[in-house]
């Protein structure tokens, strides 16, 4: 039998989770939200975030893949605005695909983004919201940043359902909540 999992409980746009606990490196735990096929928790969480952006100014949703287009899908239908998906790998048809280099607290490794050609248009002077699913070390973050950069838009702002761990710029995050990290 295996042995169960820790969680942290948590309630996000009015709907409880329990997440689960996963070693990311050594003596370094954090909960994991995913929210792939959760389609009560996304909803929610787009009617919430979609009404605390209700005044920023913003023209296309920019997000990276993948546990994060769910969101993104709902939240460009419910604010009736597009959005656009960096991908983590390049493949033939995205033709002349802007790229940036980013560090993932998950993987622990290197990623790419990648701006498809048919996106540049989107991104291209307009006003962009950056959308995570969880906002830990700013990486993903920043690597989105470089790639609106590349393209000529402007970040509008940066959004998340969550944002992650004890640093202080996160308060600048348009978030609905915030984990901590666990120490072993």
């Amino acid at each position: 039998m295996e042995a169960k999992r820790e969680t942290f409980p948590i309630d996000i746009a009015g709907i409880h989770r329990e997440l689960p606990l996963f070693e990311v490196k050594p003596g370094l735990r954090i909960a994991i939200l995913n929210i792939l096929g959760d389609v009560e928790l996304v909803d929610a969480c787009a009617a919430a975030l979609a009404e605390k952006l209700s005044g920023m100014i913003y023209d296309v949703i920019l997000t990276a893949e993948s546990k994060s287009i769910p969101m993104a899908h709902m939240l460009a239908k419910v604010t009736q605005k597009p959005y656009v998906v960096l991908r983590k790998e390049w493949k033939p048809y995205m033709g002349d695909a802007l790229v940036a280099e980013t560090l993932s607290i998950t993987t622990g490794k290197p990623q790419k983004l990648y701006l498809d050609e048919k996106d540049r248009s989107l991104i291209a002077g307009r006003q962009v919201l950056i959308l995570d699913d969880v906002i830990s070390t700013g990486s993903t973050l920043q690597g989105m940043r470089l790639v609106i950069e590349k393209a000529g838009g402007k970040v509008a702002g940066e959004s998340a359902i969550l944002t992650e761990g004890d640093r202080a710029e996160w308060m600048r995050i348009i978030s609905l909540g915030h984990l901590p990290v666990f120490y072993d």
